[in-house]
């Protein structure tokens, strides 16, 4: 085929790259003339406009923090929207101002979990309308996710513990409702009931379920092209990742915490005269 290049790219040998074998490069499709319009779009409903509050970790008057429907690889994967309908050329200069006084404030809160070392900021505008940027803590001393991807690797690492997963949703609640807004995430519940017997359970006699496929990043990006018949806009989870399978990133079943939430109309850009870079007495941080 003349339109193949005769070898795969370099960024195939560095160290970073999760595959190894024999690859050859995809012979590119001829472009569409005019292509289609995306969630949020012409006569396509926007999901993220329609998903409760109750599908989020956080929410604020302005903005909400969604994570994955469960645990993926990477210790933690969260998108920030915007509350209104607006993808990121068309904010006003003061959400423009706010979205990156947010961006900081959620890399900080994620990079305080234990065990992550970076936290990588993505934006796809591919699949959706409406403003989304995506957020993917990288293991500390895991050097061969480094770099770009990481996103990759998400879908290939086996999934962290939910306990895990939900504990850390709800630190990263719990640090952005210090500056504002609501925390919906609550960390997993102490199991305090014994177990009535202490024999351990037979394999064979064990009822053995299949694992559910957990969701990745590169799955809820452009990459994987969507059909509209797939798309239930009655499910809040359902358009606010990239393309389908839907859903992607959808609610995880969280409740309200018990002590009085901040009221909606505070700002959730949070006071600049406090000293954002210190972390709250209750996010637990890993000592550098």
């Amino acid at each position: 085929m003349p339109d193949t290049p005769p070898s795969v790219p370099d960024f195939t040998q560095w160290p970073s790259f999760p595959f190894e074998g024999d690859l050859r490069v995809k012979q590119l499709d001829e472009p569409v003339p005019f292509e289609p319009p995306r969630r949020g779009e012409a006569d396509r409903e926007c999901t993220a406009c329609n998903a409760p509050d109750e599908a989020y970790i956080w929410v604020g008057e302005r903005w909400r923090v969604r994570a994955m429907d469960r645990p993926t690889g990477l210790p933690m994967v969260l998108i920030l929207e915007s509350r209104s309908h607006l993808d990121l050329g068309d904010l006003p200069n003061l959400l423009a101002a706010e979205l990156g006084v947010m961006t900081v404030r959620l890399e900080r809160a994620v990079r305080s979990l234990d065990g992550v070392a970076r936290v990588h900021v993505n934006r796809w505008g591919d699949g959706s309308a409406h403003l989304h940027l995506w957020f993917l803590a990288r293991p500390y001393g895991r050097l061969q996710l480094r770099g770009t991807f990481l996103s990759l690797w998400d879908s290939i690492l086996p999934p962290i513990s939910e306990d895990q997963w939900r504990e850390n949703l709800a630190m990263v609640a719990a640090w952005l409702a210090e500056f504002g807004g609501r925390p919906l995430a609550e960390p997993p519940r102490i199991q305090w009931q014994a177990p009535s017997s202490l024999s351990a359970t037979s394999p064979a006699n064990a009822a053995e379920e299949p694992e559910e496929e957990p969701v990745s990043v590169i799955e809820a990006a452009d990459e994987i092209p969507e059909s509209d018949a797939a798309v239930d806009v009655s499910d809040p989870s359902a358009g606010l990742s990239e393309a389908d399978p839907a859903p992607q990133t959808g609610s995880v079943p969280v409740s309200a915490p018990g002590s009085a939430p901040t009221s909606e109309g505070d700002d959730e850009s949070g006071d600049e005269s406090g000293d954002e870079s210190g972390r709250p007495d209750a996010v637990r941080t890993r000592e550098s």
